[in-house]
């Protein structure tokens, strides 16, 4: 049986001599309602899944937040999070030493998810580089996914101009995922080859992600790596209206009214889904690495949850009831 521990608190080392910093953003702001229905039966209290408990005694968003804090401080991760949530803050944020809380009004998809705290990274570090990571993932060797994504961070520093993917390989012809076709190879890291992207596809049909399956493409984790300013400009080209509508909030940071400021940027803003209007649109600015032998999973609708867990052999309470009333 597989046994999915708190990682220990050894940090993995994230700069060479000399290298910029890195920064990490954690997704944690969407609603995830293909999940809901599952999460409502464990937690019938209208939480979003970044905050239900689905394995051992932690929050999907605690496992999240533990696992980069083996690579990233608390003082350089930010965590995305959206107003309708904040009666579930205080569990996850008490105590010394939380992380950055960027709270948005309203729930715009992942853009404005990623582009709040990349802007501001921008505005505080222009030459960091930033690791992305959304909340809802399952891995059961933390470690062993930490070091992968620290692996890149050379990349980047070698391939400024480019977002750095992870990228798993499937097991089926899902077309709930993301997915990204390989091409030649690009550069080595210590944990592998760092290829270019010849196409993205998001939200395939089932007969394009049965082509992508047998063409030997990878899903797309959302776990992704650039420079501050890379990531930025690249929205920038797809979302012009959004990123210059977030950027002027920057004389109001840290004061006041910075509250109004971004109440205003969000209503007259469109909800966007970063992968569909960027990373789909710019398969010349991507390169993909391939995550090693680990079990990962993306968390996004019940049957997905199931599998996995039955698959690594972990049974925690709320499934075996749900098998004892089936």
């Amino acid at each position: 049986m597989v046994t999915h521990s708190a990682p220990d608190n050894a940090r993995l080392a994230t700069r060479p001599p000399g290298g910029n910093s890195a920064w990490a953003i954690v997704l944690a702001g969407g609603e995830g309602k293909r999940l809901s229905s599952l999460v409502q039966r464990i937690h019938p209290d209208g939480r979003p899944k970044q905050y239900a408990v689905l394995d051992g005694d932690r929050s999907l968003l605690r496992h999240t937040l533990d696992r980069v804090a083996l690579a990233v401080p608390p003082e350089r991760t930010l965590v995305v999070q959206t107003r309708a949530h904040a009666q579930f803050f205080p569990t996850e944020f008490s105590g010394a030493g939380a992380p950055t809380i960027l709270v948005q009004p309203q729930d715009r998809g992942t853009a404005a998810g990623i582009l709040l705290p990349a802007l501001r990274i921008a505005w505080r570090d222009p030459g960091a580089t930033i690791a992305v990571f959304p909340s809802d993932h399952f891995v059961v060797d933390d470690a062993a996914f930490m070091r992968h994504v620290v692996s890149l961070l050379p990349v980047v520093d070698r391939h400024p101009d480019l977002l750095v993917l992870v990228g798993a390989a499937p097991d089926s012809a899902e077309p709930g995922y993301g997915w990204i076709e390989p091409g030649p190879r690009l550069d080595d890291a210590s944990s592998g080859e760092v290829r270019a992207v010849r196409r993205f596809v998001e939200k395939p049909t089932a007969e394009e992600a049965r082509a992508c399956f047998e063409n030997g493409s990878l899903w797309n984790t959302f776990v992704m790596l650039s420079r501050a300013r890379t990531l930025v400009e690249a929205a920038r080209r797809a979302l012009p209206e959004l990123v210059a509508r977030l950027a002027r909030i920057r004389p109001f940071v840290d004061t006041l009214a910075e509250t109004r400021a971004l109440e205003h940027a969000y209503r007259l803003s469109s909800a966007a889904n970063f992968s569909q209007a960027v990373l789909a649109r710019s398969p010349a600015r991507l390169a993909v690495s391939r995550l090693p032998a680990l079990a990962w999973s993306d968390w996004g609708t019940p049957e997905r949850v199931i599998q996995t867990l039955r698959r690594v052999g972990l049974a925690p309470a709320w499934l075996r009831e749900l098998a004892t009333t089936a």
